[in-house]
């Protein structure tokens, strides 16, 4: 049975958010993946690869599962009507609606977690809560059919355990298997909780004008609802 997966390509975004699920979901039993933009130009991710489009937003056939991915390039994107309406047209008839790391803020802009437990990458996760999700601090957070990650490296883990819904636990084991996916990372600092806190400082310092942005989106919208 073929499976669809449509995955949302925009400039700036993090390559590994969308990478790291492409290979372990193209590798589910009759899985069929497209990558949607505004044109068939190539996208830039913010790492400075160069990713094709298969598909324009416009075109795009409906998704079983659709995906966004995060990145600095998200933050317009949370007022961009054609974005916002394709995601809102295409969850509409998918089965499973998904995001990495700050790809769920702009699932949220979209007014599509409202209502559902959700994660997103930890120096942006507060900001859930003002599109209405209900921000859960796991790596992986499955509510009905919204399935969101964490920042980054954890679309691996969240793509696994989508995996494992749509296919079952022996194929996720098996795609896991062959891509020898056993994590052993040289520093115990994935987190901000483990991390020294002058490591922590550093990346909050780098992530500060992002979150500044993000900020500022949620403020606009909040004044417009007043």
């Amino acid at each position: 049975m073929t499976i669809r997966i449509g995955m949302l390509l925009f400039p700036r975004l993090t390559q590994l958010d969308l990478t790291g699920p492409y290979e372990i979901l193209s590798k589910l039993p009759g899985a069929e993946i497209f990558l949607a933009w505004k044109s068939l130009e190539p996208v830039v991710a913010d790492s400075g690869l160069a990713l094709l489009p298969t598909t324009t937003l416009a075109q795009a056939p409906q998704a079983d599962v659709l995906f966004v991915p995060g990145g600095g390039g998200q933050i317009p994107l949370m007022a961009d009507a054609e974005v916002l309406a394709f995601l809102q047209r295409q969850a509409e008839g998918a089965r499973y609606v998904t995001a990495v790391c700050t790809g769920s803020l702009l699932l949220g802009a979209a007014g599509l977690l409202r209502g559902y437990d959700a994660t997103t990458h930890w120096a942006f996760h507060d900001l859930l809560g003002r599109c209405g999700a209900r921000p859960v601090r796991q790596r992986v957070v499955i509510d009905r059919n919204r399935v969101t990650g964490g920042g980054v490296t954890a679309g691996i883990d969240f793509a696994l355990r989508l995996a494992a819904e749509v296919a079952g636990p022996e194929v996720a084991q098996a795609i896991q298997l062959g891509l020898e996916y056993d994590p052993a990372p040289p520093f115990d600092a994935g987190t901000p909780e483990r991390a020294a806190p002058e490591v922590v400082a550093r990346v909050r310092d780098r992530f500060a004008s992002f979150r500044r942005e993000r900020e500022a989106f949620f403020d606009a919208l909040d004044a417009g609802d007043r």
